[in-house]
């Protein structure tokens, strides 16, 4: 009996032994399949991904219409700000570096002064939406364009002369893939060129909207505040040497001797 016993206690034993061990082997293989589902999703998601850039200097010219039949045009690495009849006519020249076809969504410029006050991208519900399908392909280049006609507009007003003055802006591009995924804002400087009525295309940074990367904002800010601490210190030091300068320049003039 008592043989009995223990031969189905140790058989009950080996039974949830090898349960428990086929357990951990099917949460593993889960947990495996899971993680390469992942990796997969991720491997898709960079194979339809487009990033925007300004085109290179030496990408050729490329021309846009706008309502009204007015028309503007880009050189490689340019960008369009124009005030013609009230009206301001915005554009860049843009290069998609992604592997994916860019859809323009939204934009909003603001001035170049002002994005030492802004923490991250404009708030989604800020943009402009964009009236005009603009397609971009991937490793090719395209043109985006936006434009300000309301004269109550305060957006308008300020860009207009900020235009007139030769101020640098910040336009920031809302954009997709083909099926609306992907989302990326892309923020844009448009700096006047000093030696003529041209202006130059710059990318500042980029914002995955719905995945993360390609940098924190937290990083982005700690790298901001780093630059303008050595900005503060490279300022006050010019300031210093040229009051130096001066004192030499006072002392050398009390030290000139004349014949008598």
């Amino acid at each position: 009996m008592i043989d009995a016993v223990d031969t189905a206690t140790v058989a009950s034993l080996a039974t949830a032994a090898g349960t428990l061990v086929l357990a951990i082997a099917t949460f593993s293989a889960v947990r495996s399949s899971n993680r390469s589902a992942r990796i997969a999703e991720v491997a898709l998601q960079e194979q339809r991904r487009p990033v925007l850039a300004q085109s290179r200097l030496n990408d050729p010219k490329q021309k846009i219409m706008f309502l009204g039949g007015h028309w503007v045009g880009a050189e490689g690495g340019r960008a369009v700000a124009e005030l013609a009849e009230g009206v301001v006519y915005l554009a860049i020249s843009l290069r998609n570096v992604g592997s994916g076809i860019a859809v323009c969504q939204g934009w909003t410029v603001f001035l170049a002064d002002d994005a030492v006050t802004r923490s991250s991208h404009t708030r989604l519900e800020d943009y402009r939406l964009q009236a005009r399908d603009l397609y971009i392909p991937a490793g090719d280049i395209g043109m985006w364009q936006g434009a300000l006609r309301n004269p109550e507009d305060p957006m308008r007003i300020r860009i207009a002369d900020a235009i007139e003055q030769r101020q640098p802006l910040m336009v920031e591009l809302l954009y997709s893939d083909l099926v609306g995924r992907e989302r990326t804002i892309s923020r844009f400087t448009v700096s006047p060129v000093p030696t003529n009525d041209a202006w130059l295309a710059g990318l500042v940074r980029h914002w995955f909207l719905d995945w993360d990367g390609p940098r924190p904002d937290t990083l982005w800010q700690a790298a901001g505040e780093v630059i303008q601490q050595d900005y503060a210190a490279h300022g006050a030091y010019v300031a210093e040497a040229e009051l130096v300068d001066d004192g030499r320049g006072v002392l050398d003039e009390g030290s000139v001797e004349t014949e008598p």
